[in-house]
């Protein structure tokens, strides 16, 4: 089996756009494209098809400061995230943003850094250990 260990440091990013250029740094320098700073992306990236992960049968992320990247990534990053897409109509789903920034400001919704962890847990072979 090919396990393989990917370690992401929440001290060196803030942002989520800082959250996509650490994993280029750390898995895609031998690619001649990055990845975008995408959900989409994210949760293609774990499929372990493209960067120094391909061919993965078993991810462990290890994810230091996770509390720093929860605050980072938390309330203010996500709606901000939000209002990007909000502020481009016809690029994105007005109603769904919509939606998804009532539901964050009503406390239902979830920051980007929860959706990150539900998107980690839908990949069966991903483990994630949060430090």
């Amino acid at each position: 089996m090919r396990k393989m260990k990917l370690e992401i440091d929440g001290n060196n990013f803030q942002t989520i756009e800082g959250f996509y250029a650490e994993l280029n740094r750390l898995t895609m320098a031998d690619e001649d494209w990055k990845l975008g700073a995408s959900l989409d992306a994210f949760h293609d990236f774990l499929y372990g098809s493209y960067g120094s992960l391909k061919g993965f049968e078993l991810l462990e992320i290890i994810w230091l400061n996770s509390e720093k990247s929860q605050k980072d990534l938390g309330f203010e990053a996500t709606l901000q995230y939000y209002q990007n897409k909000w502020d481009q109509p016809g690029k994105f789903n007005s109603e769904f943003v919509q939606k998804k920034m009532e539901e964050l400001q009503a406390g239902t919704g979830k920051t980007y850094f929860e959706i990150l962890l539900e998107i980690i847990s839908e990949h069966s072979d991903v483990q994630l250990v949060l430090k």
